[in-house]
């Protein structure tokens, strides 16, 4: 475990516990808990934890945990512990949550069926995935000429190989039966029983004339295929291979839910564990061997023709219509009935003709969360970098859209235009390219990404198509940006390199005021990088009443953590540059200013206490992050009315930040003042 992970395992066992949070936001110096009893938080502990640099407890069971630069990996940190996760930022199951909602239609019978059919393939994923990549392997081989995977003479070693991908397919129908049933509340064994029932030995034996007297088989010259049924209790059972079958353990299980809740209600509680599941499979095996299990393999066969036909009749429309599909199925999980159909073709064709298409899709998606990357590395905002890079690996390397989506494609409206557009660019190449081939196909079910290219076959028309679809999305997203102007000053904002304090209490994606870089705030940055001892006094950024940090009315700047400084309280509305230097930070409400001299003094001019909350109500801010300023500019008119009017102190508080890296920074004692006068010597400069 890294460090920063075993401090932050220490903070919330120091504040009590996760059961013992309310919630959780953070400003740019400082992690805010509420919590359910400030009581039981041990803040001794938390001040000796390695990255706190201070505790202050609040009124109202609040508590401020001080970390400075490091805030925001700190409160990465925290959430990423896995009983945090519905603690601070939404998680994706909850914004998951919040698109179904959204597209609930009028009848919730089908909202339902959808939600089913998703929770059913859901939790098979990793096997799923991991079964895609051995595939992708073999692939990749019987490519090279190292092992020819189709010869029908193959060594114990590659028979033994394909076992273990063909494992997962084989036995997916007992899996999907097994969640299909915890989705509606039956016994998850019993499903997965009835349908391994019509998967055993012996059940396949039936098949065989030389086994079974009462089987007989015909074959269909026409199609080469092989149907056989048997006499059972003197009714003809219809015999079929279930091995990789999903409509069948689907239909099966909304039948058996009937069936088992209808004989809880039936015998009492205290001879259900024996007689609900005794009659439940005495009823539901044979009505799944005569009747279910047939009719699910005729649809898959009947759907997948279907598909089929309008993959060769009208190949641009289907070529197109997957990929521009997909973006809407996959957040609500409606994509599975597809992915099922990719099944059923695989099973009754030998080959799959929608993954091809369905590949435009992830690397449209893919290449969206590129362009997003390249704009976080651009802007140096490392939260959305994290998330960028670890969504576009697991993308790129595993198939797997969800992280993309859930992370940050919901999360911003402006993507999916841009996304739709690589949807399409991809679709329709992939439609002209492949028209001469009658489509792009494939025999295994795979998950798209950079590993899995091999298994698509023409490979060269898959590949052109899914770069395009990956190129068109980056672009846009590069060049337009994947933010609204709001959107993307306040990541300005919050990305400037882990701040140096503000009370800026922040929510998710608001945003928090930085100043220096990590190395900088630590004083770590050689002299090379700037220049040497020529600040020597901080100015006034308003007219009115000198008073200590102490009894400015703020606890954290009063601790000395965020530097030494002094409170004015304001006699004018102008709030002005106390020194000459570069902007580094201006809140979106307006409410604070980082300020970082030539010689690398920084300052924080910081308005009111808590004004944060007033979201910019009150303050007319005349400047801009990344602005030049001279001591004396203007950077903010404030209502000082408003601001009292909303409950909240209009003492304005300045410190330098990196003091401790300075020689000696002395606050002026109590006075009157007039803008610009100096309040803070600085003797030494050496840093």
């Amino acid at each position: 475990m890294t460090s920063t992970a075993t401090s932050a395992r220490s903070i919330i066992d120091n504040v009590g516990g996760v059961e013992n949070i309310r919630s959780l936001t953070h400003c740019a110096t400082r992690l805010r808990f509420e919590l359910v009893d400030a009581g039981k938080a041990d803040t001794q502990a938390l001040d000796g934890v390695d990255g706190v640099l201070g505790v202050v407890p609040q009124s109202g069971d609040r508590l401020q945990v001080i970390c400075g630069g490091g805030v925001e990996s700190m409160f990465s940190a925290i959430n990423a512990l896995p009983e945090m996760a519905s603690k601070g930022q939404p998680t994706d199951a909850e914004i998951k949550a919040q698109a179904r909602s959204k597209a609930r239609g009028r009848f919730s019978w089908l909202d339902n069926f959808f939600e089913y059919l998703s929770d059913s393939f859901r939790p098979i994923l990793g096997v799923l995935l991991g079964a895609s990549l051995i595939i992708a392997t073999t692939a990749v081989l019987d490519a090279l000429h190292i092992v020819d995977f189709r010869a029908a003479d193959k060594s114990a070693t590659w028979v033994f190989v394909d076992a273990m991908w063909r494992a997962v397919f084989y036995f997916l129908p007992i899996m999907v039966a097994y969640n299909a049933a915890k989705k509606l509340r039956v016994d998850p064994w019993l499903g997965g029983t009835i349908m391994a029932a019509l998967m055993t030995p012996n059940f396949i034996s039936l098949s065989d004339p030389n086994v079974v007297s009462e089987t007989t088989c015909t074959t269909n010259e026409t199609l080469g295929t092989t149907s056989c049924t048997s006499n059972i209790f003197g009714l003809p059972m219809q015999l079929n291979d279930y091995g990789g079958q999903v409509f069948v353990p689907l239909m099966m299980v909304a039948v058996l839910a009937l069936v088992f809740h209808g004989l809880k209600k039936i015998f009492p509680a205290s001879v259900q564990m024996v007689f609900v599941p005794f009659f439940s499979m005495l009823v539901m095996i044979p009505v799944t061997a005569f009747l279910i299990g047939p009719l699910g393999v005729w649809m898959g066969t009947g759907i997948g023709s279907g598909l089929a036909w309008m993959n060769t009749n009208a190949p641009f429309v289907f070529a197109i219509l997957i990929p521009m599909l997909y973006p809407f199925l996959v957040p609500l999980g409606l994509h599975w009935p597809l992915n099922a159909l990719m099944l059923i073709n695989i099973q009754t064709l030998g080959y799959d003709f929608i993954q091809g298409p369905m590949g435009v899709w992830n690397f449209a998606c893919f290449g969206a969360t590129a362009g997003v990357l390249v704009i976080s590395l651009r802007e140096r905002d490392l939260r959305m970098r994290q998330t960028a890079f670890g969504a576009l690996a697991a993308g790129l390397f595993g198939g797997i859209s969800e992280p993309s989506l859930y992370g940050i494609h919901l999360r911003f409206k402006r993507i999916y235009p841009r996304l739709l557009l690589g949807c399409f660019a991809g679709g329709l190449t992939i439609a002209f390219l492949s028209a001469p081939f009658n489509g792009v196909q494939t025999h295994a079910f795979a998950f798209t990404s950079l590993l899995t290219i091999s298994v698509f076959n023409p490979m060269w028309v898959y590949g052109v198509s899914i770069a395009v679809a990956f190129v068109v999305a980056m672009t846009a997203i590069i060049f337009t940006d994947y933010r609204t102007p709001e959107e993307r000053e306040a990541a300005r904002a919050g990305a400037s390199a882990n701040a140096e304090g503000t009370d800026a209490a922040v929510g998710v994606g608001a945003g928090g005021i930085t100043l220096a870089t990590e190395e900088e705030a630590a004083g770590e940055v050689t002299g090379a990088e700037h220049a040497v001892g020529t600040t020597t006094a901080v100015g006034a950024p308003v007219a009115g009443e000198v008073v200590t940090l102490a009894d400015a009315g703020d606890a954290v700047f009063a601790s000395g953590a965020l530097g030494e400084g002094v409170g004015i309280i304001p006699a004018e509305s102008a709030i002005v540059a106390p020194v000459s230097g570069t902007l580094r930070t201006v809140a979106k409400s307006g409410h604070a200013f980082g300020i970082k001299t030539d010689d690398g003094v920084e300052v924080l001019v910081h308005v009111g206490i808590d004004t944060v909350k007033m979201d910019g109500a009150g303050f007319d801010v005349a400047v801009a992050k990344g602005q030049r300023i001279e001591a004396g500019d203007l950077l903010v008119t404030v209502d000082f009315d408003a601001v009292t009017a909303a409950g909240y102190a209009t003492t304005v508080l300045m410190t330098v930040t990196n003091s401790k890296a300075l020689g000696t920074v002395k606050p002026g004692a109590p006075a009157s003042v007039n803008a610009g006068d100096p309040v803070i010597a600085i003797e030494s400069a050496a840093l």
